[in-house]
This record gives structure tokens, sequence and C-alpha cells, in this order.
């Protein structure tokens, strides 16, 4: 199963944490060009359930579900319905879940998904079929929406600035190209040499909007944590703060033990139901990073499930949601 076209940031560390073993079946939670399936069949009789949403990823796979001979299942789904994917291959515990956040580079290098305002292309962002666009958010969302995006998921401190700009300018010619957008920033944001693109951050931002990237992970670890059987190990690979973030409290909270102190009662405390293995994220090495300018910002968290019941799921997001931004509301 070996001699993969392609290795995911981390790779070696994230199969490490996994520890595959003969018997095992395990979830590829964001399949992509199949880097961390290959590895974990690479261990003979492991079995993959391997879920994308991106239908190309999907396609691409087919030849690995043929060479993998039965030992791999590839679904086109959202990892948030990683439990309801299992459930549907008659599998009601599995002994990993591995997941590598955010968009791909083989995503970023097609001009025609939309993703990168290097290459002129529509302005779509997409990793689904379905669902609104880039293009559909820039000219229906409000100007405070717009600003709330940008500055929520980008981190963007100019958001408002580059939120009235659009609205200003999509009134005469609406944006539907990714070079349209980054020229217009590229003009209302001053940047000094050396920097980021201007408009690097407002990109990101969008993406994660369209793609709900934020929610889709606080679900998949909540879906992670029903399937993964007592010793089971969850492997999560992110690229930016927003997305460490949300999987390093995920795993904090889970893995809290004993409660109360000296100076206040004890309180009850729902038991751990992760052990964590990475008290400090994992970084990529110097050699990794030159060969793969993308892994300077990856961060890899892993955790082994306990005993204990899955904790109720967290409270809901209080970030903007799609469908309001797009019917207004």
């Amino acid at each position: 199963m070996s001699s993969a076209p392609h290795i995911p940031v981390l790779g070696r560390e994230a199969i490490d944490h996994l520890v595959p073993r003969a018997g095992g079946v395990y979830v590829d939670a964001t399949f992509g060009a199949g880097g961390y399936s290959r590895a974990i069949l690479d261990v003979p009789g492991t079995r993959v359930i391997a879920i994308d949403r991106d239908r190309t990823a999907i396609a691409g796979g087919f030849e690995l579900v043929e060479r993998s001979e039965g030992r791999l299942t590839l679904v086109e789904d959202r990892f948030s319905n990683l439990a309801e994917v299992c459930a549907a291959q008659g599998v009601d515990a599995v002994d990993g879940v591995v997941m590598d956040v955010g968009v791909s580079s083989m995503q970023l290098d097609q001009a025609g998904r939309g993703f990168s305002f290097r290459l002129d292309g529509p302005l779509d962002m997409r990793m689904g079929q379905t669902g609104p666009t880039a293009a559909d958010v820039v000219a229906r969302a409000s100007d405070s929406d717009l600003a709330d995006i940008i500055y929520l998921f980008g981190e963007e401190r100019q958001s408002r600035r580059i939120a009235r700009a659009i609205v200003a300018d999509r009134q005469e010619t609406p944006f539907t190209t990714t070079r349209s957008l980054a020229d217009l920033i590229g003009r209302v944001v001053r940047s000094k040499p050396g920097d980021i693109h201007p408009a690097t951050r407002t990109f990101q931002a969008l993406r994660i909007f369209v793609n709900e990237e934020l929610e889709e992970l606080q679900a998949a670890l909540a879906a992670a944590e029903h399937v993964l059987r007592p010793g089971g190990r969850l492997v999560v690979v992110s690229f930016h703060s927003l997305e460490d973030r949300i999987v390093k409290n995920f795993l904090s909270e889970r893995a809290k033990t004993g409660g109360g102190s000296r100076h206040l009662p004890e309180m009850a405390q729902v038991a751990s139901s992760f052990q964590l293995l990475t008290r400090r994220p994992v970084i990529a090495g110097e050699a990794e990073v030159a060969h793969n300018p993308r892994a300077r910002s990856a961060k890899l968290r892993a955790a082994e499930r306990t005993s204990a019941p899955a904790h109720d799921d967290s409270e809901p997001s209080s970030w903007p949601k799609l469908s309001d931004v797009m019917r207004g509301g």
C-alpha cells in the first residue's frame, strides 16, 4: 500500500501517535490525497473508513480503494458526520481517528476552485459541491456581517475598511473572481514590503465561513469522542490559531481531573473522557518546513480515549452563521 504520491504535513508524527495495529478500525476523517489512509493500510489487517466532502478527492482515491482489497471504504460526506458514516458501515466503535483540518494544497493549487488569489478563478471556495459560494456571501452579506466574518475568521484588523469597500464597489460590479476581490483589498489595505498579501486574511475568513469549518471541527471532535473505543486515539493536525484553539480547548476540557480547591468545596466533576498524549503541540522540524513551507504553521495534538462516557455537547458558538447571513438575518 506504500508509494504514496502525497505525504501529509506531520504525517509520520500523526501515525506515530495513532499507533495503528493489525485488526484495528480507523477513521481518516479528511482523506485528501490519502496520505494517512495509505500509512494506516501499510499495517496488515487494518481497516480504514475515509471521509472527504470534496468529490475530487473521492475520485482520486478510487485506485487506492481497489488496491486495498476491501480494507478501505471511501465516503463523500462532511467529517462532522463521522459517527453516522461509521454506523452506516456497521461500525459502532473505532480504534483511532485522524484529521488534517483546513484547505489542502491540492485545492489551493486548482484555480477553478477559487481558494487562492495567487491564481485567478471563480470566487467559489466551496470544499463540497453544494451551498453558497464566496461570491454569494460577498454579494449578499451586509457591511456589518462582512466585517464580523473577516475579523473573526481572518483575524484581520482592517475588516471594517475592507467590508465598506466591498459593499461600495459591488453595487457597480459584482465580485465574481478571486483577482477582482484581491485587487480591491490590495488597494484599500496598506502593507509593507515583506508583509503577507493584504488579501490573505480575508480569503482565509471567507473560506472558513463558506465551509463552516469551525462548526464542522467542533462537531467532528464530539463525534470522534462518541465513536472511539477505550484506548482509541484521536490525532488532529491544524494550521491556524482558530482551529488549534478549538482542538486544545476540547481536549483540555475532556482531560480535566479532580475538582474544587482547598479554598472551595469539592465540586462534582464529569469523569475525563480523554487522556492527553501531547501536553504541548507537536510542530514540524526544520527539514519538513524547508521542504514544505506550509508545515511552518502546523500543530498536532493527540489524546487517548478513556472508558468514561462522552461528555455532553458544548454550548453552540456565537459566530456568524452562514444560513443567517445568506437570508439577511
